[in-house]
């Protein structure tokens, strides 16, 4: 992981909708060339935490900052070129074709000379995504798991600093989950800020340079996956009994619920 200014940053962050706190004094730092991966249980607030670095939902306390300005005081191309996201919901209201979708997320380079990189940033994000060979089928023809990947496409074209991704491998088989998170740890790599939402702690423990375990509002623990991804830390908070593996080189965490026969 670099050490450099963050690229995103939560200071002290809280978030109350109807009454009810969903973040609770979160402090959080994002830096280039780091997958930060967050984790918890349903309903924890990942989510939530996602939306208030993106700017998407406006904190209730605390600031939430982009590129070292307050996030909610950025138009809505500026904070576009710097940071994409990627939301659970897939759902598409008109029969775009799967190019068409993609090329939505080009949109806040428009009258910019970057406008130049479209083509390339379309074909070369349908690749990765491994939708190619869909580019002319209608989006809402799509199995759940294919529209999943064309999303994650349209964030891959719009080549931003901070790539936001909420559950990215949630409705995909197991080929398409590894390539996924294969392509987040080579944004990683080249310099890009990622954070996902991942459910699958195995998963997370292993393309991620830092875990943040989300337990009601807050950040329970935050570090290396081996730090974090820990038998009695993940026992306490999923109310499941787990082993640990460390599994590959260099060892990474492995989470095994132990089954009574």
């Amino acid at each position: 992981m670099s050490e450099q200014t963050p690229i995103a940053r939560l200071d002290s962050v809280g978030l109350v909708l109807d009454g009810r706190a969903i973040v609770k004094n979160v402090t959080l730092e994002v830096f280039p060339g780091e997958v930060l991966a967050l984790v918890g249980p349903n309903g924890a607030g990942k989510s939530s935490i996602l939306s208030l670095l993106s700017g998407d939902v406006q904190a209730t306390s605390g600031t939430a900052f982009l590129a070292g300005k307050d996030v909610t005081k950025y138009r809505t191309d500026a904070s576009a070129r710097l940071r994409s996201v990627l939301l659970q919901s897939n759902q598409v209201s008109f029969p775009f074709s799967v190019w068409e979708i993609v090329e939505m997320g080009r949109a806040p380079w428009a009258r910019t000379p970057q406008i130049s990189e479209d083509d390339e940033a379309i074909e070369e994000a349908l690749r990765l995504a491994d939708v190619g060979h869909l580019s002319e089928r209608r989006f809402n023809q799509l199995s759940g798991g294919e529209r999943a990947r064309v999303s994650l496409a349209r964030v891959l074209a719009q080549r931003t600093a901070l790539v936001l991704l909420d559950e990215p491998t949630a409705a995909l088989d197991l080929k398409h989950q590894e390539s996924v998170m294969k392509t987040i740890r080579r944004l990683a790599d080249q310099g890009r800020a990622v954070v996902v939402v991942v459910h699958d702690l195995s998963v997370a423990a292993g393309y991620a340079d830092t875990v943040a375990m989300v337990v009601d509002g807050r950040i329970d623990a935050s570090g290396s996956p081996s730090e974090v991804i820990v038998a009695d830390s993940v026992s306490r908070v999923y109310g499941v009994d787990v082993d640990i593996e460390q599994v590959g080189s260099p060892p990474r965490p492995v989470v095994v619920p132990r089954r009574k026969p």
